[in-house]
């Protein structure tokens, strides 16, 4: 890979041309959509395309999409807008309250931006007559998003982070130059562009790598670390290849359709170098999901673990189950039970709904360890809980601190991690003091409320089957 530190404007473009030729990112004649949010890389990647439009047959195209997010949003438009208007580029402008969309559809606003975006960019495209989309990734963006990966824990094609080249269309020709050389460049050239005071917020995990994390590393132990980053991308994302093939070479032999459902031969999978089976076990759930959204690699062990004749509840909507060998998609239907109590803890409250009977009672310290059990009882400092107590079905968004736990989980992920299927999940109900969690049946008391040395009376909460004495 070519270097760019103290790199010439003439060489910024050369670097570039390679690029192309050695990922054959442009075909003679290909029209190109550039996203271009007025900022230095999307606007270095506008001045290096002029450049290049007049030694390459090619039509350029920019789309710029308002996420409605920064104060300046507005005035990042009018500058792409005035910038299409002096070099005579035809543009494509979208806008939406991201915000929003991400509130509504329970998504992070990284997420929600980034499915917008490129939402429009390629129904733009599509609109052009089959573009391809460029997008403004330098080699920094690349070091960036392999320190992330490397944090989360990684495998090959997550290390492998940023590739020129993805899904046939959208292209990264900037992706083997530094983000110094570009803004270089534009200097050299001329070129004005928008600053993103976003960028300098260190409540973003990318933004501290960036500002933190690779300035330490440049500074104390390999100035070039950005380079050495891309080399190493470079090489795992030929070996990622390699696997990839191979993978999906057995693929073809562990995952088919079988009475038109998506099923996986788990018992010949396992057969399999451990490397491949997690590939072919993701390419499973993405296959019965439609993505891999929200998925993780415990979720993938899971699957790989699952064991005969068991369920596992990968998603709220998707339940795997395993027979004889085979794994595939069971839909479980369910009705959603709704209900809420208050409930003053001085005689028993029946829940009709769920057909359960809670009791209380005050004791003067813990019985012995043989009589815990959470799926039937649980145990409290008295003077912690205060009554009433709501008790109702559980609700998105609902978190509390399990005993032990290092901080608040979500209620959902908890009971997923158990594989507790979702018409189970509808029977557990949920105990609150005040607006706090304290218990949910089958799980443990919520950490603030359990009994400890200092506590001087112990609530036992009891739940059974009505009838059941």
């Amino acid at each position: 890979m070519a270097g760019t530190k103290d790199t010439p404007k003439t060489m910024v473009l050369e670097i570039v041309k390679e690029t192309i030729r050695n990922h054959r990112l442009l075909e003679q004649e290909d029209d190109v959509l550039i996203a271009f949010s007025g900022g230095l890389d999307s606007t270095g990647l506008v001045a290096v395309f002029l450049e290049l439009q007049q030694e390459w047959s090619f039509r350029i195209f920019l789309g710029h999409f308002n996420h409605r997010l920064r104060p300046a949003a507005a005035e990042d438009e009018r500058f792409v807008r005035k910038t299409a208007q002096q070099h005579g580029l035809p543009l494509y402008v979208a806008s939406e309250d991201v915000r929003s969309f991400a509130r509504r559809n329970k998504w992070n606003l990284e997420e929600a931006a980034r499915m917008l975006r490129y939402a429009f960019l390629e129904k733009t495209a599509e609109k052009i007559g089959g573009a391809k989309i460029a997008t403004g990734h330098t080699m920094n963006d690349q070091a960036e998003t392999f320190f992330m990966h490397l944090m989360r824990g990684s495998g090959l094609k997550g290390l492998a982070s940023i590739s020129p080249f993805v899904k046939g269309r959208i292209i990264r020709p900037l992706i083997s130059v530094e983000r110094e050389a570009v803004a270089d460049y534009l200097k050299n050239k001329g070129w004005a562009f928008r600053e993103d005071e976003s960028n300098l917020d260190r409540r973003y995990a990318r933004n501290k790598v960036r500002l933190d994390l690779i300035p330490y590393i440049q500074e104390n132990f390999e100035p070039d670390i950005v380079q050495r980053i891309g080399k190493t991308v470079n090489i795992l994302q030929e070996e990622d290849k390699l696997l990839a093939k191979w993978a999906s070479q057995e693929a073809e032999k562990t995952v088919f359709m079988k009475k038109e459902k998506i099923c996986l031969d788990l018992k010949s999978l396992l057969a399999l170098p451990k490397g491949l089976t997690r590939r072919i076990a993701r390419d499973f759930i993405r296959r019965v999901k439609s993505d891999l959204r929200g998925i993780s690699y415990q979720d993938v062990e899971s699957l790989l673990s699952l064991e005969e004749a068991k369920c596992l509840q990968l998603t709220d909507k998707l339940l795997l189950e395993r027979k004889n060998g085979f794994v595939t998609c069971r839909s479980e239907p369910f009705e959603k039970i709704v209900y809420s109590y208050r409930w003053d803890g001085s005689s028993a409250l029946v829940i009709d709904e769920l057909d359960l009977k809670i009791t209380a009672e005050r004791i003067k310290r813990l019985p012995g360890s043989s009589d815990f059990d959470d799926k039937e009882r649980a145990y409290f400092d008295g003077n912690a809980v205060l009554f009433p107590l709501h008790i109702r079905n559980r609700q998105d968004g609902d978190k509390y601190r399990p005993l032990g736990a290092p901080g608040h989980k979500k209620l959902k992920e908890i009971l997923r991690a158990k594989n507790i299927p979702l018409a189970d999940r509808e029977k557990r109900p949920v105990f609150l003091s005040g607006e706090e969690i304290i218990w949910v049946l089958g799980l443990p008391v919520a950490e603030k409320f359990k009994v400890c040395g200092g506590t001087k009376e112990v609530l036992a909460i009891s739940v059974a089957p009505h009838g059941q004495r």
